[in-house]
């Protein structure tokens, strides 16, 4: 091997590599990897809040506390002095018990990869009401808000949960892979219909049944 020639063998071994590497993780790693990191740094933060919303007791989840009023319509509770009894049903309570209830929800959707993209977009939905709601409603400080392209990297708002939203949009747009409800569901669904309709599971024609 000639000196000239140890670029293009070093670039040919890292290409396998590489190919290797992406078949391995094709379909499964990236999502499943993407919900464990998910459900162990957010998923208790949102259930602890949303804990926050709901009555005391076994069956709090059945009502939905002055608390919950207060953290997602301050300046209307304000408004009100405080009674979220005078505050209308619709919109105000709606807003209210849906946000509530999909604190709980989404999360575990997200953890479990069922409806994955769609509990996912939810999820970057509820993180922007909540970061607009933090700084209108609640008069987040500059330093909570913080700013991008800065040395400061751990601001609360645009720091952390622009993190957050780009492993969501991840999901959103990758899906949840093969390791999650949504795969189990695709391939107990799907692959029956296929069958039913002549189709033959990928890589495996009529003659082929007495190969795996």
């Amino acid at each position: 091997m000639t000196a000239s020639s140890v670029p293009a063998a070093v670039q040919r071994y890292y290409t396998r590599l590489v190919v290797m590497a992406e078949a391995v993780a094709e379909g499964w790693l990236l999502g499943l990897v993407a919900r464990l990191v998910f459900a162990g740094v957010l998923l208790f933060y949102f259930w602890n809040s949303a804990a926050t919303k709901i009555g005391p007791g076994l069956f709090g989840f059945l009502t939905i506390s002055d608390g919950a009023y207060i953290q997602i319509l301050p300046g209307a509770m304000e408004a009100v002095g405080y009674d979220a009894s005078r505050l209308p049903a619709i919109p105000d309570g709606l807003i209210v018990v849906a946000g509530t209830y999909a604190e709980f929800v989404l999360p575990l959707l997200v953890v479990l990869g069922l409806f994955t993209r769609l509990s996912a977009l939810g999820m970057m939905v509820f993180v922007l009401v909540q970061s607009v709601v933090d700084i209108i409603g609640h008069g987040a400080d500059a330093e909570t808000v913080g700013s991008l392209f800065d040395r400061v990297p751990d601001s609360q708002i645009l720091d952390q949960r622009l993190l957050w939203g780009f492993l969501l949009l991840y999901l959103v747009v990758r899906g949840g892979g093969l390791v999650s409800l949504d795969g189990l569901l695709r391939r107990f669904l799907l692959q029956p219909r296929e069958l039913s309709a002549g189709r033959h599971p990928a890589g495996r024609g009529p003659g082929m049944a007495g190969t795996s």
